[in-house]
């Protein structure tokens, strides 16, 4: 099944919170790095794709309707045209907030070697390093400004490739409603998921 859905907002904007509701909403199985850290094949995978590759989009993602999160958000625009029919879903943060939760989190696992749930830890912390790191913030991630600039350009680059029918902007609070709206979908009575927080993470992580 190709995918419907395609998540195009950096880690650390709620992404794994959308990730459980996407699937509530009964969109299909949803990617997200918890999947790469529990496949070291897809890891290596994802490593290729780092390097220039991209003629395994259907194998990657096969029994997947949807995707958020690293390292797929980075693809957005390859993912975008391989699968024209999907909308696309941009998740914000305010800049400085995202980048502190970054910083406390994912920067560390990355850099201590600290991967919760990582079959193959090595294997995934290293793609994740190549991707996000490196190809993504060049390895200046700890230049803030830096860093900051590259998720400003980023998250404008994707307002600026879709129209409206096509691209939800959702920030993290903003709940079921204009998820469901634009999915068209009914609104569940379940809370909205409120998954992987800072504290959670960084205590799954041992930091």
């Amino acid at each position: 099944m190709p995918l419907s859905l395609i998540g195009a907002g950096f880690g650390r904007t709620g992404t794994m919170s959308l990730k459980h509701a996407i699937e509530a909403l009964g969109v299909g199985r949803c990617y997200h790095m918890m999947e790469v850290a529990q496949n070291p094949r897809h890891a290596r995978e994802w490593d290729r794709v780092a390097d220039g590759s991209r003629d395994r989009w259907d194998d990657l993602f096969d029994g997947y309707a949807a995707t958020v999160d690293w390292p797929a958000c980075r693809y957005w625009r390859e993912l975008s045209e391989h699968y024209p029919e999907a909308r696309v879903l941009l998740t914000v943060r305010d800049p400085e907030a995202w980048y502190e939760s970054v910083s406390q989190t994912l920067l560390p696992i990355m850099q201590t070697g600290q991967m919760p749930g990582a079959s193959e830890p090595n294997v995934v912390l290293a793609m994740a390093r190549k991707t996000v790191l490196q190809r993504t913030f060049d390895d200046r991630f700890e230049d803030r400004d830096h860093a900051l600039a590259v998720f400003e350009r980023h998250n404008q680059a994707v307002r600026g490739a879709f129209d409206s029918d096509r691209l939800l902007v959702y920030e993290a609070g903003d709940g079921w409603e204009p998820l469901c709206e634009f999915l068209g979908l009914d609104v569940p009575d379940d809370p909205f998921p409120h998954l992987n927080t800072r504290d959670a993470l960084r205590t799954a992580a041992g930091l």
